[in-house]
């Protein structure tokens, strides 16, 4: 799948570069009976103009379909500019986005164009929607509705044609029902609607994404025909539940090619944690009556401080789980995102934080 240019960023702020070689950007890999219905709506859904809403877990592969929505429509010829909303400062936001006029505000020493105006006649993505600041949600549904921006410092509208993706991890719909993200804007962007399913249900496509990733990256690395042992087919079919889904997957062949002999490769070079092992007995009681023993020897040694460590424990090991990434961990574990980082923060995980040594360990 080819890939529209990027214009030259106007702003300094994180953005989803276009670079000549993204795998995953290129993967669409789709043969799994879900993800062939998704792609059999995303044929309806591209050509036209609507906004579209694209929901899903980290590394499913939003983008690429944000990608694959543009490449459908009259804009293919057009910008695709993605834009990562997670990673805006709220003090910057709107600058960045609709850019600012000489003067605006401390540092502002020349006038600026915003993401939306560099989108014109094209796609814009804003991934990780739902965590856009709630003021700025307000401002993004008058351009929505307006069909223009006003630049920071500035009175003068300026008319933009710009199709809107947003992609969100999140569910929106609890997202407003708790006050976090509005109504009127969640009804705004979701004229259509695409779901990707998390890998661990398209178990279809993990052997084509594999053996997509293994050429790529076999060519990359030099390889003659790669190949993969049935063990390790087993393993990444049956044996993983995927939690990092796509981008997981390819980070696993990538390091599976690096460290294989004779071009094969086996079970030990995919480097799957026992930890993210599917259980497989029919007790699905065990590992929690593991655990009950397990923290029964822990209160038997009367230490201070106990249900500090034991939290402190809980937060690592799932964040070591979910490969360091802060919104599945807040997922996984059932909190908001700043709890979460309140008590990485509080483990030394995070920069501002201190490390506090525990004694408790996973098993």
């Amino acid at each position: 799948m080819s890939l529209s240019p990027v214009p030259k960023p106007l702003l300094s702020f994180p953005v989803t570069p276009v670079v000549p070689f993204n795998p995953r950007a290129s993967a669409l890999v789709f043969e799994d009976v879900k993800s062939k219905a998704l792609l059999e709506r995303m044929q309806l859904i591209g050509p036209s103009s609507a906004n579209v809403l694209v929901t899903g877990e980290t590394g499913t592969g939003k983008e690429l379909i944000a990608r694959h929505v543009h490449k459908l429509s009259a804009r293919a010829d057009s910008p695709f500019v993605a834009v990562n909303c997670g990673a805006f400062s709220e003090s910057l936001v709107e600058s960045e986005l609709f850019g600012h006029e000489r003067g605006s505000f401390t540092g502002a020493t020349v006038a600026r164009a915003g993401w939306f105006e560099a989108a014109r006649g094209g796609t814009l993505f804003l991934d990780e929607i739902g965590d856009l600041p709630f003021a700025m949600q307000v401002k993004l549904l008058r351009v929505l509705q307006e069909r223009q921006v006003v630049r920071l410092g500035s009175r003068n509208p300026v008319a933009i044609d710009v199709r809107v993706v947003a992609a969100t991890n999140v569910n929106l719909e609890d997202a407003v029902a708790a006050g976090r993200f509005r109504e009127d804007l969640y009804y705004r962007l979701q004229v259509a609607m695409l779901h990707i399913a998390p890998l661990r249900e398209r178990p279809g496509d993990i052997l084509p994404l594999a053996q997509y990733f293994l050429g790529v990256y076999g060519e990359r690395l030099g390889l003659k025909g790669p190949t993969l042992s049935a063990e390790a087919v087993d393993a990444l079919v049956r044996g993983h539940s995927w939690p990092g889904n796509t981008r997981e997957l390819e980070n696993v062949i990538h390091h599976a090619l690096l460290v294989c002999r004779e071009n094969v490769v086996r079970p030990e070079d995919l480097r799957l944690s026992p930890l993210k092992l599917r259980i497989t007995t029919s007790a699905p009681a065990q590992p929690f009556e593991a655990l009950h023993e397990a923290l029964l020897e822990v209160f038997e040694t009367g230490r201070p401080n106990l249900y500090a460590d034991i939290d402190m424990a809980i937060t690592r090991t799932a964040y070591e789980f979910c490969h360091r990434n802060q919104v599945q961990t807040a997922r996984l574990l059932g909190i908001s995102r700043n709890i979460l980082r309140a008590k990485l923060m509080q483990c030394g995980e995070l920069p501002g934080g201190r490390k506090t040594a525990t004694s408790v360990q996973p098993s």
